[in-house]
């Protein structure tokens, strides 16, 4: 849909996407392909290395300084991507959060090594539930974070979050893509399976001696590390793949949904697409 779009109002696509940004790993995100991206310019898409540190407040930057480049010859550009806090910090703005003890995130770490992620999500269900009900709880950097600022400043992660929205040079239409539940799921079990075929076992092998980097700290990698590993089996590393995909898809559409200046269709509705983003085009 994003290329369809792309290419109807002559608008190259930023991708704000989290993982595409790593060239080693385009199966398991699920990246444009050549094709894809030779049919419209993509930005943002495998232009660094996994050991290559990236962050949200970095991309914020990166694609604001991108865009007043952009908007120079283009008067749309299309941003497609599922990581929420990417989208938000380019479309709001990171929140500025105090700077915390920096001997917090070491402990934080012992315990993650030492008891697992389930004893560090069960302090943050009890300091921030409202945080613990929407993070991607596969994500230890995510986790640690969150615990980290609880931690340090008393105050929940979720309540220094709510900063003031900043003011941006160009306006935002926002759409998401909605599918009955049990389609959605459906597909994202034959992806998976599409994925290992296309070679994602391979591609994670590849990898695997870069694991603790954060951005293998994934679903689709993390499984198959287990399984490389010999912890579980390769069935049960593509179950898992499977099932923590569903989860993380439930996750992003709870995270979108709190935003209501977004329009939902269906993935088939192209020309309703069409109708509303010209319309509201027409409007600025």
């Amino acid at each position: 849909m994003s290329i369809e779009v792309a290419r109807h109002f002559g608008a190259p696509v930023l991708s704000c996407d989290s993982r595409q940004f790593y060239r080693e790993i385009p199966i398991g995100t699920a990246a444009p392909t050549p094709s894809e991206r030779g049919e419209v310019p993509h930005y943002f898409i495998g232009d660094r290395s996994v050991t290559d540190f990236y962050s949200c407040g970095r991309y914020e930057q990166d694609a604001l300084k991108l865009l007043d480049e952009l908007f120079r010859q283009h008067d749309t550009v299309v941003v497609v991507g599922g990581s929420g806090l990417y989208v938000d910090a380019l479309c709001e703005g990171m929140d500025d959060i105090p700077a915390v003890d920096p001997a917090i995130r070491p402990a934080l770490r012992e315990r993650l090594e030492k008891r697992g992620l389930d004893d560090l999500l069960a302090e943050l269900q009890t300091l921030d539930p409202a945080y613990w009900e929407q993070v991607d709880r596969q994500n230890p950097a995510r986790v640690m974070r969150a615990l980290e600022v609880c931690l340090g400043t008393g105050q929940t992660y979720t309540e220094l979050r709510r900063g003031a929205v900043r003011q941006r040079p160009f306006e935002i239409i926002k759409i998401g893509i909605d599918r009955p539940r049990a389609e959605l799921y459906e597909r994202i079990d034959r992806r998976v399976e599409a994925m290992i075929e296309a070679g994602l076992e391979e591609e994670a092998r590849a990898v695997y001696p870069l694991r603790e980097h954060n951005a293998l700290q994934t679903v689709g990698y993390r499984e198959l590390f287990a399984y490389f590993d010999g912890t579980i089996t390769r069935p049960e590393a593509i179950a898992l793949i499977q099932r923590n995909s569903r989860r993380y898809a439930k996750r992003q559409l709870t995270w979108f949904r709190r935003d209501h200046h977004t329009a939902w269709f269906s993935p088939n509705d192209l020309p309703g697409v069409f109708r509303y983003l010209e319309e509201g085009l027409g409007k600025m």
